[in-house]
């Protein structure tokens, strides 16, 4: 194909030599370049914001990842409208970005949108990529043997901490707000969520990954992701016909079940595999290479069976921490989470609304009092799970039920889902937005106050109270 258009190009005497290729299937190729340069300067609006959001965070003593959801909230839909998605209702006249390219290019209405359509969705792929490649890595970083020590604990945590704010949120909206039966238990549904993906890369920052609080909450946090799986499922049949699919319910417990301990199992077998196909390679990447190729399949192996793509990026790290390799592709992986993952943090905070904060919008105000409510149960909900922990002394019960507290862009889809489905009023919409966002951006320093003088900043051996400034 390269040279079939390189000679043709050649031949007529034409300018560009290779001819635009779209990005996506929907793009008019003539619009393609475009969408590129929306999707190049939508990067550098990230990349810019991740950056200065992290460096002021850790001024104040804050977590990074913290900085990150906070600039994405100044270039989102919030505030500057520089990245704002078109699956959230906005229009291309919203961008600032689109207005850039309009002024560049002068594209009619109907191209504007198309491009607009196009890049959102790119970006979204990209945020969806960094978030897979953030729980690869936290895998890596994890140790199998620790959490299977806590195993039973991160169950017992996991299952309070879904049925806690389930059963507070659907009977407290349903008696004291006088909510219908499946709104309410759609919202109290929005309550179970867990974000993986935020938590663990908190505790990353706190240098509390491999500790016992940390093992537990990153394993909670996966189960929590499973049962979070099979509850929307219960409630999506729910608000579409009335009845639960038991066979789905019964489906998704068994494969995300087998697909989990199969992947345990399976690290005994292929560490050793991993590393005799690394010795055999002896051209660059040999170790990322086949590292990521391992990722990318057990992610797509999650989302094909009706799991989550993050589960299969987080059992192929958990496999690859036992090969002997596993010190270098630590050192591999980095730099490309570095370049990745902020896109994902950015994107969750970039389409957080805080608009629906605002009391002046009567709309917003019925939502303010029952997300006052929701906000409540989800923090005491969660916080309540440190103390399910059994046979573990000395442990921090209170970080542990902390570490459950952020719903990020779990939380996010329910409301999504709930919304279109046409279950969910505008009040309970925004309550359940409210919720999300505050859940969100309070763990982390929340997280930072709870492990107090124990955090231990990354890379140093000691807790932060022993070092010197």
């Amino acid at each position: 194909m390269f040279v079939n258009h390189t000679i043709t190009a050649f031949s007529s005497g034409i300018a560009p030599l290779i001819a635009p290729i779209p990005l996506l299937a929907t793009v008019d190729p003539e619009n393609s370049p475009i969408v590129l340069s929306g999707v190049l300067l939508s990067l550098v609006v990230i990349y810019i914001a991740s950056k200065l959001g992290a460096e002021v965070a850790r001024n104040f003593d804050l977590p990074p990842v913290l900085g990150e959801l906070v600039a994405g909230v100044i270039v989102g839909v919030s505030a500057l409208h520089l990245i704002v998605f078109s699956e959230s209702g906005l229009s291309a006249s919203d961008s600032g970005i689109m207005s850039v390219l309009q002024s560049l290019n002068h594209l009619s209405p109907a191209a504007l949108t198309s491009v607009f359509e196009s890049q959102s969705e790119i970006i979204s792929v990209l945020g969806e990529l960094g978030v897979i490649i953030l729980l690869f890595e936290i895998g890596l970083e994890s140790d199998l043997n620790q959490l299977k020590q806590v195993g039973v604990q991160a169950v017992v945590v996991a299952c309070v901490g879904v049925a806690v704010p389930f059963a507070a949120g659907t009977v407290g909206l349903m008696v004291i707000f006088h909510t219908p039966a499946i709104p309410a238990i759609f919202a109290g549904a929005a309550l179970t969520a867990t974000s993986i993906g935020i938590t663990s890369k908190v505790l990353s920052d706190l240098g509390q990954l491999t500790s016992k609080e940390g093992q537990i909450i990153v394993g909670a946090a996966v189960i929590d992701d499973v049962l979070g799986i099979i509850v929307l499922a219960v409630v999506a049949s729910l608000a579409k016909t009335g009845e639960i699919d038991v066979v789905n319910v019964i489906y998704l417990i068994v494969s995300a079940t087998v697909f989990l301990l199969g992947s345990i199992l399976l690290g005994g077998v292929f560490d050793k595999t991993f590393s005799a196909v690394v010795g055999q390679l002896k051209t660059r990447g040999n170790i990322i290479i086949p590292a990521f190729i391992f990722a990318l399949f057990m992610a797509f192996l999650g989302n094909a069976i009706h799991l989550e793509a993050i589960l299969g990026a987080f059992a192929a790290g958990l496999v690859l921490d036992k090969s002997d390799a596993r010190t270098e592709l630590d050192e591999l992986v980095k730099p490309i989470s570095d370049v990745i993952v902020p896109i994902f943090f950015v994107t969750v905070g970039a389409r957080a609304d805080l608009r629906v904060l605002n009391p002046a919008v009567p709309d917003n105000r019925a939502g303010l009092l029952i997300a006052a409510f929701l906000i409540v149960v989800a923090i005491v909900g969660k916080i309540v799970t440190g103390w399910v922990v059994f046979g573990v002394p000395g442990i921090n019960r209170l970080a542990i039920g902390v570490g459950m507290i952020p719903r990020g862009e779990v939380g996010l889809v329910f409301a999504g889902i709930g919304s279109a489905s046409g279950v969910l009023d505008k009040p309970l919409e925004v309550s359940i937005i409210i919720m999300v966002i505050l859940t969100t951006f309070l763990a982390p320093p929340f997280l930072r106050i709870a492990f107090g003088d124990s955090v231990v900043p990354p890379g140093t051996g000691e807790p932060a109270s022993k070092q010197i400034v």
